[in-house]
């Protein structure tokens, strides 16, 4: 992957992040949306995209909002909650989801979002870096509280050297990542079903990707079956990886998304 650089602390870029995409309005912590809409990810799912990430990823699908806070609207966990569970109805959904920015960032925000979706009997996923979750294990223990939730830790390359080239980000924080699905099974949450892990693969090599495997096999078993992750060549993903310098060794063509990852 080349030569490795310090990188910057993604737990600090929360902190900041959050003073930007959340706002604290009667004692509620509101949080900035970019859009909702229905897809066909998970079999079907109502998503909302939240605007703000601690990372800073150079094969990210959403880069041309995440990091824009002029852009969407702040929005209650309830008002947020409505929207998601009116789609997954209208959709006839059994899920829903967070994605395109880093939902652990507005903790209270997730926590009551999680809450008022449980409320409607629909199951929550939450699509995270982990950084956060493996380094405070309380949020962990916080949400293996909710019936209704699944975690899913994706990895951002599969060994520390990959994490720096990719993100950015100091590599010591890639065993946080590893550290989040820890904290999330030995608060209850069964790996395999209520917490896995995913992982971009479209960089690494074999050999890392099985030394990978088994460090997951460590954690649990039953974590060994990963989702891997690969780069889907959207036209503004290409221009992305051409600004940094990355060719993925293996991508998805946008036009034939395979069944199996959808």
């Amino acid at each position: 992957m080349g030569k490795v650089s310090k990188g910057y602390n993604p737990v600090r870029i929360a902190d900041e992040v959050k003073k930007h995409v959340t706002k604290i309005s009667g004692g509620i912590e509101l949080r900035r949306y970019y859009r909702f809409r229905g897809g066909r990810w998970y079999g079907g799912i109502a998503t909302g995209d939240v605007i703000g990430c601690n990372m800073k990823c150079k094969f990210c699908w959403s880069w041309h909002f995440k990091d824009r806070y002029d852009l969407g609207e702040l929005l209650t966990p309830e008002e947020a909650a409505e929207r998601l569970v009116k789609i997954a109805r209208t959709n006839n959904y059994s899920q829903v989801r967070v994605s395109g920015g880093e939902p652990t960032i507005s903790r209270e925000h997730l926590l009551r979002l999680i809450s008022a979706v449980e409320e409607s009997g629909l199951t929550f996923i939450v699509e995270t870096n982990g950084i956060l979750l493996g380094y405070n294990r309380g949020y962990a223990n916080e949400l293996a509280n909710f019936s209704n939730v699944v975690i899913r830790v994706s990895f951002k390359g599969v060994t520390a050297d990959e994490f720096n080239k990719l993100t950015g980000a100091d590599k010591n924080y890639f065993e946080l990542q590893f550290k989040a699905l820890e904290n999330l099974v030995n608060a209850g949450l069964k790996p395999g079903h209520e917490v896995y892990a995913a992982a971009m693969i479209s960089f690494s090599n074999e050999r890392d990707i099985a030394k990978f495997v088994m460090r997951l096999a460590e954690i649990s078993p039953e974590l060994v079956d990963v989702d891997w992750e690969l780069v889907i060549m959207y036209p503004h993903v290409r221009r992305l990886l051409e600004l940094n310098g990355l060719k993925p060794k293996r991508w998805v063509d946008p036009n034939k998304i395979p069944r199996s990852m959808i």
